[in-house]
């Protein structure tokens, strides 16, 4: 029962499908690793249950050549007593002769004895040889199991790993975005365009009221020159030189038609 119970574990953990088993995992990595946790300890428990068996089977296959061996050394005692037996018998000491007859005889019950005891050992040895394979197979399988589940696990992980730092080098990249106007760079571009859009208004206004003064200035040249000029008429009709100074106009209104009158 024993070995029927460890061969059915051995079995029914070697046929379990990985990918399926996943596949309803809420939490493949945490699943992985208990799986391999269990493979783990149940191929420890079967190699232990399995070593038992080889021993037992050993055990049987020792006594079984034993058997063998000691059926072997009583034939060869009793064929040996049997000759011996014929030597005084051809001398005519039939005492001698009877004697080793009798030693013939004890050996030969023996080899039949060992050798009934070799053949009843028979049937268990090849069963027990039988078990033992299925066994080895059945275990050679959950290793074969628990590398597949040891190499599911660390892709797994190596995945999980890339997937994590992908995304941390992405959320990295992503706050350091130039283009993205709601990052802090962007954020600081624009306030400087702020910044020098207000400035470029003001130098715009700036040049604007310099304009404006400068116009004032030529306004108020031409003025002074045609006083200038007046004044220099009324004191002797001489043509004043250009650019002389003089008193500003009162800024009286001038008619063109007062020029036919003159």
């Amino acid at each position: 029962m024993v070995k029927q119970s460890i061969f059915g574990r051995i079995a029914q953990l070697a046929k379990a499908n990985v990918n399926a088993l996943l596949d309803q995992a809420e939490d493949p990595q945490k699943m992985l690793d208990q799986m391999v946790r269990d493979y783990t300890n149940n191929i420890a428990e079967a190699e232990s249950a399995v070593a038992q068996t080889i021993g037992n089977l050993r055990m049987l296959q020792a006594d079984y050549n034993e058997d063998i061996k000691n059926a072997q050394d009583w034939g060869n005692k009793a064929l040996a007593a049997s000759r011996k037996a014929d030597e005084y018998r051809a001398s005519g000491d039939t005492a001698d002769a009877e004697k080793f007859d009798n030693l013939a005889k004890v050996a030969i019950q023996r080899q039949m004895t060992a050798e009934s005891e070799a053949r009843a050992a028979e049937p268990s040895i090849a069963s027990q040889t039988e078990v033992v394979d299925k066994l080895k197979s059945g275990l050679d399988q959950m290793k074969n199991k628990l590398n597949q589940l040891t190499a599911k696990r660390n892709e797994l992980v190596a995945r999980s790993k890339t997937a994590a730092a992908q995304s941390q080098v992405h959320d990295a990249l992503k706050s350091i975005d130039i283009m993205d106007p709601t990052s802090e760079v962007g954020r600081f571009e624009e306030k400087i365009r702020r910044e020098e859009a207000k400035v470029l208004g003001q130098q715009e206004l700036a040049a604007s009221s310099l304009d404006a003064q400068f116009n004032q200035l030529e306004d108020l040249g031409e003025q002074t020159e045609i006083e200038a000029r007046l004044a220099a008429l009324k004191s002797g009709g001489s043509k004043p030189a250009l650019g002389a100074g003089a008193p500003a106009s009162n800024g009286a209104t001038i008619d063109e038609a007062d020029f036919d009158k003159l």
